[in-house]
């Protein structure tokens, strides 16, 4: 029986491997060596030089392995022909910048480029190259620092990357934030659109990292190798690593994509490949587990099929959260055993507000921008996540509001004495957890009295869906609301019974787990 000189299998066998799962096929490619440098660029030119420093302990990866650069700065890894090596961004230090603040750490080594795609992916790198040398230059990165994260632009068209310009971007120039992440969803299916955004981002005028989502993909890829084809060539591998300040950030692509079997179209799910598990694995190995790690993906962490794998690897870690868009809600998950988690104590993953809102829907406001209340009665906007050593804190930022905007309260205007007993007040508290206490009371000189947390459509949310559904049906010219969705930030209380006539002053108080307060008020007339 003829023996394949590789493996040592028998012949057949092989073949029938390569015919059932042709990604064996190229993954079993002639490997080679990549190697080069890691320098401290003095001059800044980006190339190395005699008078540049070699960097000795610098980590460099290939999506699987890790190397560490030796006291000449030089580190060697494996590469097939569809690989990214890419330089793990230290503490202190920061990678080279493109003209759009998008940071440069990473080289792309596909010899006969792209496959033939509806969006053109990388065009071909020819041979290895001698040397793939990493520059990197010094900064500040204090122990205090902030991240903007964006959870969904999920821009159409150029004019929905104006309402992003015009609805956020315009507010954040000038931030004192370190880098800006946006977690996936960049664009709306139609790739040619992360040009234009890039560009409006880059106004901000700090680092922009990027996580893949199921609508940043190549939908006509015939499996998940090459789905990713245009993100890499705008924004390099769709899963990385780097370190600021004191904490380890790791950014994970969870969209699986596959064709199923008789299928003129492909799907995707969450979930996260065994490369991508190994390089997640090899990296978080050489993390101290005193330092913070944070996870940033697109699809929630426990909505992966798969997540379990995930949840092995950093259960054990005491100083660690995830983060992630996709729902267009704002919500904290605390998993538990309940979840298949086995950690002692529960992991805190955060859904993040979407910039995007309800996909860009509802009555345009006097701007000519959609409101786009999110279907769980928060506004659109971002957050900002704060770190302190191992502390953290998340703030979440309404788009074109004060920052003290975090509630909506909603009650009649006008109540029936007859009705008080019947009539209930609503705060949606669009930062809120289970975490969080929220009080209610009648004027200055009442008691406060807690309020019950409830999972529940708003009923704000409802009201202005179904006087937007009715307008539409007059011929109304915007885009509908999407559906309304249970609020996990909702909170709930009935009025006083023995309330008397007049105007009355509902105030709502909450604080959160860091012993903040946030507060909100209503009228409502008692007749």
């Amino acid at each position: 029986m003829h023996e394949c000189f590789r493996c040592g299998l028998p012949l057949a066998v092989v073949l029938l491997v390569f015919a059932i799962y042709p990604a064996f096929a190229e993954d079993s490619a002639e490997k080679q060596l990549a190697k080069g440098v890691v320098f401290l660029d003095k001059n800044e030119d980006g190339k190395l030089n005699d008078a540049d420093k070699r960097l000795p302990g610098i980590k460099v990866s290939n999506g699987r392995d890790i190397a560490t650069t030796n006291s000449d700065g030089g580190y060697e890894l494996s590469v097939d022909d569809d690989d990214i090596i890419f330089v793990i961004k230290p503490r202190g230090m920061r990678t080279p910048l493109s003209k759009n603040k998008l940071p440069r750490f990473y080289y792309i080594h596909k010899p006969k480029g792209s496959p033939d795609l509806r969006f053109a992916g990388v065009k071909p790198t020819g041979d290895l190259p001698e040397s793939i040398n990493f520059p990197l230059y010094k900064q500040d990165e204090p122990e205090q620092f902030r991240a903007i994260m964006f959870g969904d632009p999920q821009a159409r068209d150029t004019k929905e990357v104006d309402y992003i310009k015009r609805d956020v971007v315009e507010e954040l120039i000038g931030t004192d934030a370190s880098f800006g992440v946006t977690l996936g969803d960049i664009v709306f299916d139609d790739l040619n659109v992360f040009e234009p955004l890039k560009q409006t981002i880059a106004m901000i005028g700090i680092p922009w990292y990027n996580v893949v989502g199921n609508h940043d993909i190549n939908l006509d890829a015939k499996h998940d190798h090459h789905s990713d084809e245009t993100f890499e060539r705008m924004f390099g591998p769709s899963y990385y690593s780097f370190d600021h300040g004191q904490v380890h950030f790791l950014v994970i692509d969870n969209i699986e994509w596959f064709v199923p079997d008789g299928a003129e179209k492909g799907k995707y799910r969450g979930g996260l490949g065994g490369d991508q598990l190994r390089f997640i694995k090899n990296d978080l190995t050489m993390i101290p587990e005193d330092q913070m790690v944070v996870l940033m993906m697109h699809i929630p962490l426990n909505d992966l099929h798969n997540q379990r794998d995930l949840y092995r690897l950093i259960e054990k870690r005491p100083f660690c959260i995830s983060i992630s868009g996709h729902t267009h809600t704002h919500e904290h998950r605390f998993i538990t055993k309940k979840d298949g988690w086995e950690g002692p104590e529960p992991h805190h993953h955060i859904v993040n507000v979407t910039v995007s809102g309800s996909w860009w829907s509802g009555k345009p406001d006097d701007r000519g921008i959609p409101h786009t209340i999110m279907r769980d009665g928060a506004p659109n906007g971002y957050s900002i996540l704060s770190f302190d050593g191992t502390k953290y804190k998340l703030d979440f930022k309404a788009a074109g509001f004060a920052t003290d905007y975090q509630m909506n309260i909603h009650a009649p205007d006008t109540v029936a004495i007859a009705d008080l007993a019947e009539t209930t007040v609503y705060a949606n508290v669009f930062n809120g957890s289970e975490r969080s206490e929220v009080e209610m009371r009648i004027g200055d000189s009442g008691d406060w009295v807690a309020m019950e947390q409830t999972r529940a459509v708003d009923p704000n949310y409802k009201a202005i869906f179904d006087a937007e559904a009715a307008a539409l049906a007059k011929k109304a010219e915007w885009r509908k609301l999407s559906n309304p969705h249970p609020s996990s930030h909702l909170w709930k209380a009935p009025l006083p019974a023995q309330l008397p006539a007049g105007t009355h002053i509902i105030r709502v108080r909450t604080k959160d787990p860091h012993g903040r307060e946030y507060s909100g008020e209503r009228k409502v007339a008692v007749k």
